[in-house]
């Protein structure tokens, strides 16, 4: 980038005598920006006499002119006729309720309120309104003042299609052209990148009679060499000559600023050769050009050799140039001629800018200087001249950082305040980083404090936000140091910002679970799945322990569940730990449906825990689900003791709860001791369960298990007793039977079956 020092020289239509407070047009000069040489001019101000306005207006202006009232207070000055109608303009749609109410506002115009009108307008649309309307309405018929006013107005709004309109209208107006009017729409077109149409109007001039100077072709020149159209732009160097049209400095000045941006540098040498050899004296601004164009193709010794020249010439070098010598060191690697440059700028009075300044630290923080940074910066505050882009800064924190001077990288924040530079959660946080890595953790607090409190984060102007890097240390910090609260208000701010970190949400969980908080922990992990984020297994086991330790065994079971269905296989000690707990609560049920998971997902420990909730399931009555619990456990290779549970349940009276068992176990053919069925066979006839008991003496006897039958004689009594003849009458068959076979085989008795 070049940075040239620029003079600003008014150029004013000697047709333009009304006095209006205006600005006058922009044209080219030799002392425009050579990176931008755009056409700068100063503006001129006129006073506003007192009777500029119409009669009809006159009670406006009368109190325009009062500061005080009859009582003598001070009054504040009434609003301008313009600023009205401008107000008006903006805050109603453009009907012609609105132009009777400004024509009711001011019956007559005349050329400076109609000037002023357009110059205040808020936009270009009602400006263009505005122009159109007193015309046609017959309130005013314009002149080239205000046609030349809507022509800049629309070509800085790239409504260039009407202002080309009015342009070539003029004449049908009875208004002349002048070459300043169509010097400001080809620059218009210029800038809006569309150069064939600047050329045309250009020509168009010459086919039109609009008398041409130098003028319009240092617009034309300035316009086509953007663009980097260097040939047409020699060619109409030419075609200037050949019309007897001498260049000047600031023709030579665009025409070697637009070679060296096209790369044509011997081009651009030719021509500041040429430009001598007419005795055209460079000024400031060639050098600055030259200077600049060299340093770009980084040519530093040229660059150095028309800085001596221009000193030789006694012209002064500026800002500028030790600006932009100094960029051209940084490019190639000679920070240390760029620092020297600068003492020596510094030397002749010559002070650096916030240019100056940005241009020199990104490079003495690429080559780690960052002693020299410090002091830069330091002396930025105390001339209070802030960096024009704030990403210095963040090169700044991160260069000190990684020299290690964490007070250094803390000062660059304290220089962002008193700067007025907004300090944004990604500065925080490459500090936090750093502190955190340090172990100075307390620094890291405080800052962390400052980010939370003023709430840095969620400022939606910010561009630079905190990486994990950053607040996934501080915040596990926090929680393993009982902070966990303060973790997560962190967590939830970047949470508003789109922040979905899986390592931050699984700290944050244990720490809630370490410190005995089971809930918000329970509240962020819902998040988690939700918004689908990766969960960690030592979350979910944390969470269990915790709500474990507050004996919940509830809520342990619904987290134990929730683990296993985001994909986590729980230890098989946690399944006992959360099984106990349950049993432990009298949540009997609950524990066998873990219980049924745990087998299910091929965990096949814990076998004394397993006999105690079957034991507690029929002693419950709840027979159907113990069944189904030891059909799961047969399935995976463990039986359980049945003639334990068969032997607890008759103690209890758990008769029926006895039966079901027994059958099923009689149905499955497991093995179970005779002695057990001669405990159910007895624990019913003792409840009078006579049916029940038939059934069981039954199967006994299937089984060849009867070696007693004075038992069989009782339930035979009971069975006719109560009615159930058939049943004692089958028994008594069966005892007859059993007695001929027992005879036949002289006592001899059968094995029992195993299963």
């Amino acid at each position: 980038m070049a940075y040239l020092a620029a003079s600003r020289q008014p150029h004013l239509n000697p047709k333009l005598s009304s006095p209006l407070s205006l600005k006058s047009l922009f044209f080219f000069y030799s002392s425009s920006p050579v990176d931008s040489p755009n056409p700068e001019s100063n503006p001129v101000e006129h006073p506003i006499p007192a009777n500029s306005y119409a009669d009809s207006s006159a009670t406006v202006t009368a109190a325009a002119n009062t500061s005080r009232n009859a009582e003598g207070k001070r009054q504040k000055n009434p609003e301008k006729i313009e600023d009205i109608i401008n107000r008006m303009m903006a805050n109603q749609a453009w009907t012609t309720r609105l132009q009777n109410s400004i024509r009711n506002l001011v019956p007559s115009f005349d050329h400076e309120l109609v000037y002023n009108v357009l110059h205040g307008a808020k936009n270009s649309e009602y400006a263009l309104q505005f122009f159109r309307w007193v015309e046609r309405s017959g309130l005013f018929q314009h002149n080239r003042e205000t046609h030349l006013k809507i022509i800049e107005i629309l070509g800085r709004a790239s409504k260039l299609n009407h202002a080309r309109c009015i342009l070539l209208d003029m004449p049908k107006k009875g208004v002349d052209w002048d070459e300043d009017l169509w010097v400001l729409l080809i620059d218009s077109y210029g800038k809006a990148g569309i150069v064939q149409e600047s050329v045309k109007l250009f020509q168009k001039m010459e086919e039109l009679g609009v008398g041409r100077t130098i003028k319009s072709y240092d617009t034309l020149f300035k316009v086509i060499m953007r663009r980097g159209r260097y040939m047409m732009a020699k060619r109409y160097f030419n075609k200037m000559l050949s019309e007897g049209i001498e260049p000047t400095r600031h023709t030579f000045n665009v025409m070697i600023w637009g070679f060296f941006l096209s790369g044509k540098v011997e081009t651009a040498n030719r021509f500041f050769e040429d430009m001598k050899s007419r005795e055209i004296l460079p000024d400031v601004v060639t050098y600055n050009t030259l200077i600049n164009g060299y340093y770009r193709v980084k040519k530093m010794d040229e660059a150095e050799k028309y800085f001596v020249e221009m000193k030789g010439r006694n012209i002064e070098p500026t800002v500028i140039t030790y600006t932009t010598l100094i960029k051209g060191y940084l490019s190639v690697g000679q920070v240390d001629d760029a620092l020297k440059l600068l003492e020596d700028m510094k030397s002749f009075a010559i002070k650096p800018n916030a240019i100056t300044y940005s241009t020199l630290l990104p490079g003495i923080c690429d080559a780690e200087k960052m002693s020299e940074a410090r002091d830069i910066l330091k002396e930025m505050v105390e001339k209070y001249i802030a960096p024009k882009d704030n990403a210095i800064f963040t090169r700044l924190i991160s260069g000190q950082c990684k020299a290690g001077d964490l007070d250094a990288a803390t000062d660059v924040l304290k220089a962002m305040i008193r700067l007025s530079v907004p300090t944004e959660a990604g500065h925080y946080g490459i500090l936090i980083e750093n502190f955190c890595k340090a172990g100075q953790y307390d620094s890291a607090m405080k800052l962390l404090d400052k980010l939370i409190e003023k709430e840095i984060i969620l400022r939606p102007q910010s561009t630079l936000h905190m990486e994990p890097s950053a607040y996934n240390p501080i915040i596990d910090y926090l929680c393993d140091n009982g902070q966990t609260a303060k973790a997560e208000t962190l967590m939830r701010q970047l949470m508003k910002m789109g922040v979905q970190d899986p390592i931050a949400f699984n700290n944050l969980i244990c720490g809630h679970a370490k410190e005995g908080n089971p809930d918000p922990a329970l509240e962020l992990l819902k998040i988690m799945i939700r918004r689908n984020v990766l969960s960690e297994k030592s979350a979910y086991e944390s969470l269990i322990e915790s709500y474990l330790k507050k004996s919940e065994p509830a809520d342990a079971k619904t987290t134990l569940d929730s683990m296993i269905e985001n994909g986590h296989l729980p230890d098989s000690s946690l399944y006992r730990s959360v099984m106990e707990s349950l049993f432990e609560d009298g949540r009997v049920q609950t524990a066998s449906r873990v219980m049924k998971t745990m087998l299910e997902k091929g965990v096949k420990d814990h076998e004394d825990l397993i006999a105690k909730i079957l034991d507690a399931l029929l002693m419950r009555g709840h027979v159907e689900e113990a069944i189904g619990r030891i059909e799961l456990l047969m399935v995976n290779g463990l039986a359980p003791d049945f003639d334990s549970l068969l032997s607890v349940l008759c103690e209890k009276g758990k008769t029926i709860s006895a039966l079901k068992l027994l059958d099923f176990g009689l149905e499955r053919d497991c093995n179970i001791d005779f002695s057990s069925y001669y405990k159910v066979l007895d624990a019913l006839l003792a409840a009078g369960k006579t049916l029940n008991a038939y059934s069981v003496l039954c199967k006994i006897m299937e089984k060849g298990g009867i070696t007693d039958w004075s038992s069989c004689k009782d339930l035979i009594k009971s069975l006719n007793e109560e009615g159930n003849t058939k049943q004692a009458d089958i028994l008594s068959r069966m005892i007859l039977g059993k007695d001929k076979q027992s005879d036949g085989k002289k006592g001899k008795k059968k094995a029992p079956m195993a299963c």
